[in-house]
């Protein structure tokens, strides 16, 4: 995890960051023109799958039995145009970060209790959320019982013993249930005896020792891959502008530059790995980090793209990086919920509006939320790690809450599969004119041709709005803070 509480709490004034989230950062495209398809076909009685979610709880995460079938007909109520000639990233998944805590209380739950809410995480089908992206702790992580690294001593044998006991094995019954869920992994420190300070927290790895840790991820890799599990992406470091968490470390850009360019890259290389290579993982503040290592041809080679979070800066600075090397990708890969900060209702419009929207309409291919799982103390941390972090689930003995993060990655995971294509949506008044409007959206066409558009309405007043394709339209309405998914 990142920031201590005081700094984490400018996240939350999400208001800033709207311009350039209902502005459609990183809409661009050169779509060829193509005749109009013929209009959707009914085939049952409401053509639309509408699963809501309201702000007062009065509904949470519920497919609604109204009737929605697309008609040719016109009215003045705004109107979400979608357009899937113009396409933009395909979507690797949603979902949050299994930390050593996470693991820990999901392993002391029965058996039978912990397979049910596993499946209920990770499984897809009609009653399930189908999460299908994890972040994993390299290592210890702020949220983990204790700090611990794979190899403690210099020169001692590295080990994937200290995630044998509860980590793996809760990770192997995940990926039993979803073999196809993708994993990014990312160290929050190297082995103390690598750095400046000979501490899990905070120095900065020592130059000496830069082919030592290649050594030591490359071990990870092809450790999990030994255990039957596949490493898809590692970052270089979590937050590596943040030195006061526990575990830590500072790595400067520079830094970073010359250890992926002459070290983890060939590395990895070497040892015929497809993992790939992410940089950054820090907040929206500083495009310039990743930026600048790309701009090096020799670095450049071996990155796949830049991860970010956002308790700093603006959700359009992922359009920033993408349009500074668009060959790369971009990632969003944490955002905490604090559990004294803000309520289920502004919680759940503000990570919508930017974590779920605000990345994905700014080129994104993933969207995380933070903790997966915690006790009801919000427990296990480290010794100064953060202590108010709310999960996405809350475990107490075998009984579980499920919290906003749980429902906010739910309206996304459930319907946009892996593989997914973000295409347009635009909003526009009864002139036909775009417009700025408290509903903002995003849309994406599935692979099996069904299209799915999430709709936040971010105003104080319940809107009535068309969903207009192929020139017929659906109307439905979403209530203030009210978030709508729709299927079709």
């Amino acid at each position: 995890m990142s920031f201590p509480f005081s700094n984490r709490v400018s996240s939350f004034l999400g208001a800033v960051l709207l311009a350039g989230l209902l502005a459609g950062c990183g809409d661009k495209s050169d779509p060829t023109p193509a005749p109009p398809p013929p209009p959707p076909v009914v085939s049952s009685a409401s053509q639309v799958a509408f699963w809501l979610t309201n702000g007062d709880k009065s509904v949470l995460f519920k497919r609604q039995g109204v009737a929605l079938n697309f008609k040719a007909e016109t009215n003045n109520n705004l109107t979400i145009d979608i357009d899937t000639t113009q396409t933009f990233q395909t979507v690797d998944g949603f979902g949050y970060t299994l930390t050593g805590g996470s693991a820990l209380v999901l392993s002391q739950m029965s058996s039978a209790s912990r397979q049910e809410l596993l499946k209920e995480l990770f499984a897809f089908d009609s009653t399930f959320i189908g999460t299908s992206y994890l972040r994993l702790n390299l290592g210890a992580s702020d949220l983990s019982p204790t700090v611990y690294s794979y190899q403690d001593q210099m020169g001692g044998a590295f080990s994937l013993a200290p995630d044998q006991a509860y980590y793996i094995p809760v990770l192997k019954e995940i990926l039993a249930i979803n073999p196809t869920l993708k994993l990014l992994a990312s160290p929050w420190s190297p082995p103390a005896w690598m750095k400046s300070n000979n501490s899990p927290k905070g120095g900065y790895l020592k130059p000496e020792y830069y082919d030592d840790y290649a050594t030591y991820l490359v071990n990870y890799i092809q450790g999990m891959k030994a255990q039957g599990i596949t490493i898809d992406a590692i970052t270089i470091q979590n937050e590596p502008l943040h030195d006061g968490n526990n575990p830590s470390m500072y790595m400067s850009a520079t830094d970073q530059l010359t250890f992926v360019k002459n070290n983890i890259g060939p590395a990895l290389r070497a040892a015929n790995l497809a993992t790939k290579i992410i940089l950054y993982d820090h907040n929206l503040d500083k495009p310039e980090y990743p930026i600048s290592i790309m701009n090096d041809p020799a670095a450049k080679q071996y990155v796949d793209g830049s991860a970010f979070h956002l308790y700093g800066g603006n959700v359009s600075a992922m359009t920033t990086v993408h349009n500074a090397h668009p060959d790369k990708n971009v990632y969003f890969t944490e955002q905490w919920v604090g559990a004294n900060e803000g309520d289920f209702a502004s919680n759940l419009k503000w990570h919508v509006s930017n974590v779920i929207i605000g990345t994905m309409r700014n080129w994104s291919k993933n969207a995380l939320e933070w903790n997966l799982a915690a006790d009801q103390n919000n427990r296990p941390f480290t010794e100064g790690g953060c202590n108010s972090c709310l999960p996405a689930v809350t475990i107490n003995s075998s009984s579980v809450t499920r919290n906003v993060a749980y429902y906010i990655i739910a309206h996304a995971a459930k319907f946009v599969r892996p593989g997914s294509v973000r295409v347009q949506s635009s909003l526009r008044n009864a002139t036909n004119n775009e417009l700025f409007s408290p509903l903002q959206s995003v849309a994406f066409k599935r692979t099996d041709g069904k299209k799915v558009l999430i709709v936040l309405n971010d105003g104080g007043a319940a809107q009535n709005f068309n969903i207009r394709y192929r020139n017929q339209i659906v109307t439905s309405t979403l209530k203030a803070g009210s978030v709508g998914t729709y299927v079709w």
